[in-house]
């Protein structure tokens, strides 16, 4: 239930969309048109078919450029307790994912050594073209060997785009010796143009209250531009999420968050961009799980979604005040333009975000030029009982409206992931159009 906002916004959730059956047309699945008819990845309209080869865009991950927003997903399902199994690329066309064009990569076949020794972990952590060549790139966290004595090694390896997609072997990322604080462990890296120069930087944690920044284009060799000392950040704070410009003055801004707390809420502040990079805090946010950014409503600034054990918060206008709460606990919150309008939906997942309180599912509210709608909301059902997460909040076909791709986990060896289409009536169709499971890149093996 909606409480605060706008007057007379304080009514229950009375009009949730079930994909499976009631609403209006989705002007897309179910309504006739073959394209957007479910496929697996196993099926006969999804055998294997190249990495299409594109010559460099500026599209968010798209790694073998041709203009394709690309889905990298970890965790593969795998038999295998003991191998890291690997992160799975599923790239993009004219009309949204491929499931046939898939490449998996891996630490046997992609990583680079350390000490003579491959990673045994391989996890994808952020992705941006860092050298502005035109192909996204991809960072991944690694466990390089280390005996506890002095600075340890830099976790952390970039795997470059290319026509051909991610190929090759990762180079190390490297962080100058000026740019870390103490025997630091640097990770959790933030992709971001924070100094508004055009090029993307990263923030890493540094430990103590301190992030590092590492000032972009980088090289092929894993080389910033230029790095300085590590800033301070506020409390000892770990970086997270993707960059955003929220307070709408041209340079990126990173959220910072304290560890969790029993409960798993954390505290986190919004370090500001500028001219010298992230350097001074901004909003301070009050204890969640989860904090996400959109524009929910006509204010001039971005709005903040903030989930914690007992509901939801929302912050117009960052760093506003509070002005209401949704009735939804231990959730995840995700923020994206479904329907195309340049206002953001709330994209609510997890035990408690549906109206039985306990259901695993996925709830959608609509923003509008007043504040978020609570009577206009569409309700995910898994495919399959099971824990259900949202991967990605994104355009991947091309039609200025965002698609929401969900993946319903049930052990080690069975998931399925969905690909909805944002819509401009119903906000996501009813049906997905694309299904896969991520068991089908093990056929794929190293490389």
């Amino acid at each position: 239930m909606w409480r605060g906002g706008s007057a007379g916004v304080a009514t229950a959730v009375s009009c949730a969309l079930l994909l499976s059956g009631c609403g209006g047309h989705d002007g897309g699945a179910g309504s006739g048109d073959a394209s957007h008819k479910p496929v697996s990845m196993t099926g006969k309209g999804a055998a294997q078919q190249p990495v299409p080869r594109g010559q460099g865009s500026k599209v968010e991950d798209d790694f073998n450029g041709d203009g394709a927003r690309d889905l990298v997903l970890d965790d593969l399902v795998h038999p295998d307790h003991g191998d890291d199994a690997g992160i799975g690329i599923v790239y993009g066309g004219r009309g949204g994912l491929v499931p046939g064009a898939r490449q998996l990569v891996s630490a046997h076949a992609n990583g680079a050594r350390t000490k003579g020794r491959l990673p045994a972990a391989f996890d994808s952590e952020a992705s941006c073209d860092l050298d502005e060549d035109g192909f996204s790139d991809l960072l991944v966290s690694t466990d390089p060997p280390y005996d506890g004595q002095g600075q340890p090694p830099v976790p952390l390896q970039i795997l470059f785009g290319s026509p051909k997609g991610l190929t090759g072997k990762a180079v190390k990322l490297k962080v100058p010796a000026q740019a870390r604080f103490g025997n630091d462990w640097p990770d959790q890296p933030v992709c971001g143009d924070f100094d508004g120069d055009g090029a993307n930087d990263l923030v890493l944690h540094a430990s103590g209250a301190r992030l590092t920044f590492l000032r972009g284009p980088f090289t092929r060799s894993g080389a910033p531009r230029a790095a300085g000392k590590p800033v301070t950040a506020p409390g000892n704070s770990l970086v997270t999420g993707r960059a955003t410009d929220v307070d709408g003055d041209g340079y990126d801004d990173v959220l910072v968050r304290k560890a969790a707390n029993a409960t798993g809420a954390a505290t986190g502040a919004l370090v500001l961009g500028g001219p010298q990079g992230p350097d001074e805090t901004g909003a301070l946010f009050p204890a969640g799980k989860d904090i996400a950014f959109g524009r929910f409503g006509e204010g001039k600034g971005m709005d903040a979604a903030i989930a914690s054990p007992k509901g939801i918060a929302l912050r117009y206008d960052v760093p506003g005040t509070l002005r209401g709460s949704l009735e939804a606990r231990n959730v995840a919150v995700d923020t994206g333009d479904l329907d195309g309008d340049g206002l953001s939906e709330l994209v609510v997942s997890g035990a408690g975000s549906g109206s039985g309180g306990d259901a695993w599912d996925v709830r959608v509210f609509r923003g509008r030029t007043s504040d978020l709608a609570p009577n206009a909301s569409a309700l995910v059902q898994p495919l399959k009982k099971g824990t259900t997460q949202v991967l990605e909040v994104a355009d991947f076909d091309g039609d200025k409206r965002a698609d929401l791709v969900v993946r319903t986990y049930r052990g080690d060896s069975q998931d399925i992931v969905a690909v909805y289409p944002g819509r401009k009536g119903d906000l996501v169709a009813r049906k997905p159009r694309i299904t896969f499971s991520t068991q089908d890149f093990l056929s794929l093996g190293d490389g």
